[in-house]
């Protein structure tokens, strides 16, 4: 396992970008609950705090996307270090509101301007990576460490995070200060790499010539273990091929069927961490244990931190599509058991358990995405299954929450298991497109 992935940090350049996206991701894992606490203490109001957070979550979700679209354009250093200033700056000033009790609309304003302009760091780390390894076996390892990387921002951040706001020596604000931190200071060095930096793409309108997409069928992707599948047009700009200029426009990104079947799968697939995650906390608190709610969560991840590592070792002869059906299908099989979880420890080993199928189900997913768009919108794809996954998240906590305040932690999990089962629905819904993608040669460099 170690030769694999030693193999890929080796490349010039790409431990160190991958080490610098790491940092600039645990925002992502940080501002929610660093929001809720800071918040709540200083406002003395859920309700308050969870309008602040929401507002955030929103905005980085509409936003993710539109700033990957121009850094498919401009470049990733031009687009997003003025935008992460500005997201940095909107940041420092709620925690300036915040401290000094200003009205609350001033805070729904400011975190929604940092949450927008915030962009999506692990889509730009995967489409660095597109640009720097060749062979479809090194991009599947690639994105598999990626996946890795996330869990372990979610792992460790939300811990970071509330620790700093509930120490009695530092202010609540301490995890918007960590956060603060971690995003300047990870982005600047992430965008300050511009050896590694992909090639940005000019827009070109419908009838112009060279616009990207080809003018016959590609060959459908494949696992990524075989050649020419899904990943195997790694020589050109953003991991394709380089192939022939063409008369035909680029379609645009959300219309292509199996970049959509994927959205609407994570779209469910993100409701079921956002249940999970207010289920998770019923659960400890009906147990009498509210503190172990943070234990059973990073289960849960740690179960995905694993499966990420083992998955990228090793090549896999399948094709993507049966990838992401059987890894869906096993997620929604592991939550469905969830409800029956007699104690605080099964429930953590079975959290564990189901969490083994997650990192593969995003790696795959993150795949079948970069092997379907233009190379000029390969950034734009990754960034909307953030967004599809964030929306979902949000989506799945208010019915969670409202599950849990029915039935308890119950009802919760068992809002878990049915978008879960809505997930493999969407998949098997848009299985003909996900059988049938094409991945698009473009310019050469």
């Amino acid at each position: 396992m170690s030769s694999t992935y030693g193999r890929i940090l080796r490349i010039p350049g790409a431990a160190a970008f991958s080490a610098a996206g790491l940092l600039a991701r645990f925002p992502m894992s940080m501002t929610g609950i660093s929001t809720i606490l800071a918040v709540q203490s200083l406002y003395g109001s859920y309700s308050a705090a969870g309008a602040v957070s929401a507002a955030n979550v929103v905005a980085t979700a509409a936003g993710a996307p539109m700033l990957a679209k121009l850094v498919d354009e401009h470049g990733q250093s031009r687009v997003m270090l003025p935008a992460l200033l500005i997201s940095g700056t909107c940041l420092l000033g709620l925690i300036v509101a915040a401290g000094r009790q200003a009205d609350l609309w001033l805070l729904v304003v400011l975190a929604a301007l940092a949450g927008g302009l915030s962009g999506s760091m692990g889509s730009l780390v995967r489409s660095r990576w597109t640009a720097v390894v060749s062979r479809p076996e090194d991009v599947h390892t690639a994105f598999s460490l990626e996946a890795a990387f996330d869990e372990v921002a979610f792992i460790v951040g939300p811990v970071l995070a509330t620790g700093l706001c509930t120490s009695s020596a530092l202010p609540v604000t301490s995890g918007w200060l960590a956060t603060l931190a971690l995003q300047v200071g990870g982005g600047a060095w992430f965008l300050s790499q511009r050896g590694s930096e992909p090639v940005p793409h000019a827009r070109r309108h419908a009838g112009s010539a060279d616009a990207g997409a080809p003018a016959g069928p590609s060959p459908a992707p494949t696992g990524p273990a075989e050649p020419g599948g899904s990943a195997g047009r790694a020589q050109g700009t953003g991991g394709h091929a380089g192939g022939g200029r063409s008369q035909h426009p680029q379609r645009p990104v959300l219309r292509h069927g199996a970049v959509l079947a994927v959205l609407v799968s994570f779209l469910f697939s993100g409701a079921l961490f956002g249940a999970n995650d207010v289920a998770a906390v019923a659960f400890a608190t009906e147990a009498g244990r509210t503190s172990a709610s943070g234990l059973v969560l990073a289960a849960w991840s740690i179960g995905s931190l694993t499966a990420a590592l083992v998955y990228g070792s090793r090549s896999w002869r399948w094709p993507l599509w049966k990838h992401f059906l059987a890894s869906t299908t096993g997620l929604a099989v592991g939550v469905s058991l969830l409800p029956f979880a007699p104690g605080l420890l099964a429930l953590g080993a079975l959290m564990a358990a189901a969490g083994t199928t997650i990192a593969p189900t995003v790696t795959t997913g993150n795949n079948i995405v970069q092997a379907t768009v233009a190379p000029a919108q390969l950034t734009e794809g990754l960034a909307w299954i953030s967004t599809a996954l964030n929306v979902g998240v949000s989506l799945g906590s208010m019915a969670g929450g409202r599950a849990v305040d029915d039935a308890g932690s119950h009802g919760g999990y068992l809002v878990v298991a049915v978008c879960g089962w809505l997930s493999v629905a969407a998949a098997l819904a848009g299985l003909r497109a996900l059988r049938q993608a094409h991945a698009h040669p473009g310019p050469p460099r």
